[in-house]
């Protein structure tokens, strides 16, 4: 399988900001930090954080987070109308989900 990795923080921006426009949200700051514990966070006042370490990760693992960090603007939590609109903007994303989860177990 190839990766595809992200070239430089500007690039994992634009695609935020891209898919924020799809998904009509208003991004007012974007931040990719050291995080400990998360892939992301957001805060309901439209503050985005993005662990750094998705830099290094393949796109399609960033294009999940940012789709499932965008989403929590709208969506609290992770039901049926999340799971449908995380299908909607990216197909199969449990396979990624998945992947996620054993990186971070792997990881601790």
């Amino acid at each position: 399988m190839i990766m595809y990795k992200w070239n430089d923080k500007l690039e994992f921006k634009a695609r935020v900001k891209e898919f924020a426009r799809k998904m009509d949200i208003e991004v007012k700051a974007l931040a990719i930090r050291p995080m400990k514990n998360k892939w992301a966070s957001c805060s309901t006042d439209g503050n985005l954080n993005f662990n750094k370490e998705l830099l290094d990760m393949d796109k399609e693992i960033g294009d999940y987070v940012i789709v499932h960090e965008l989403l929590h603007f709208n969506i609290p939590n992770h039901g049926k109308l999340w799971k449908s609109l995380m299908t909607a903007y990216l197909g199969d994303y449990e396979k990624i989900d998945n992947k996620l989860n054993q990186m971070k177990s792997e990881h601790k």
